[in-house]
């Protein structure tokens, strides 16, 4: 009995490596004369997620975001995602007992694949609201911006309602959380690729691929050098 019992804690280990990070719930416990906040429960580093204060009579709203560090302790900084400039603004500093949800955004998921089999073969292995690359590109065009970074996937997130970036790397699917630049976990895949795209798998046939140059030598790096360079 004790052997099956191990087996199975083994198998759900495995699954849940496996699988994609998800949402947490927890409260805030303490605030510090910093702003850094304590939170409940064992909160993983690196996690971003939000604030929701309730103001009583059924009404409540966001008014921070957060990021994870050692401690179950978090950074704290006002809400600035999707801000409406019609909308009044809020403004309520941050409490013992407000409700906190990590992850909130991590079903939506933006993927960095090196072709469309791979893309295809990841999509529809894990059930996520997939955001398509080509919308990335279309960003960095428009942003003038000349290669992958945390900074540029940051700002992407934030105006598209990303939570989560998967990134096929050579070592497995390694899944990063934009809004705070921590890998937060790597998937073995296992997926033949023939020849990569370069810089990354998208439907754009009339992308000039110079604008994802290295100034110095007009050229991307090959996918896997690529992505290993994300800085």
């Amino acid at each position: 009995m004790r052997k099956i019992l191990l087996i199975l804690i083994s198998t759900l280990l495995a699954i849940s490596y496996d699988s994609f990070p998800e949402r947490v719930e927890s409260s805030i416990q303490s605030i510090d004369k910093n702003g850094v906040v304590t939170l409940s429960g064992n909160t993983p580093k690196g996690r971003s997620g939000i604030v929701i204060h309730n103001y009583g009579k059924g009404l409540s709203a966001i008014t921070h975001t957060l990021v994870t560090r050692d401690n179950n302790r978090a950074f704290v900084n006002k809400y600035n995602m999707l801000i409406d400039s019609n909308m009044p603004k809020v403004d309520t500093p941050i409490r013992v007992g407000d409700r906190v949800i990590l992850g909130n955004l991590y079903s939506n998921v933006l993927l960095i694949a090196p072709d469309e089999q791979s893309y295809s073969k990841i999509t529809k292995t894990f059930n996520r609201v997939w955001i398509h690359p080509d919308i990335y590109v279309f960003y960095l065009i428009k942003n003038d911006e000349n290669r992958i970074t945390f900074k540029n996937l940051k700002r992407f997130a934030m105006e598209n309602e990303v939570g989560l970036v998967a990134i096929v790397a050579r070592d497995g699917l390694r899944i990063l959380d934009p809004l705070s630049g921590h890998y937060l976990r790597k998937i073995p895949i296992d997926i033949d690729i023939t020849e990569a795209q370069s810089p990354f798998y998208a439907r754009f046939e009339q992308i000039d691929t110079n604008i994802f140059s290295v100034a110095s030598k007009k050229e991307f790096p090959k996918y896997y050098k690529g992505v290993d360079n994300i800085r």
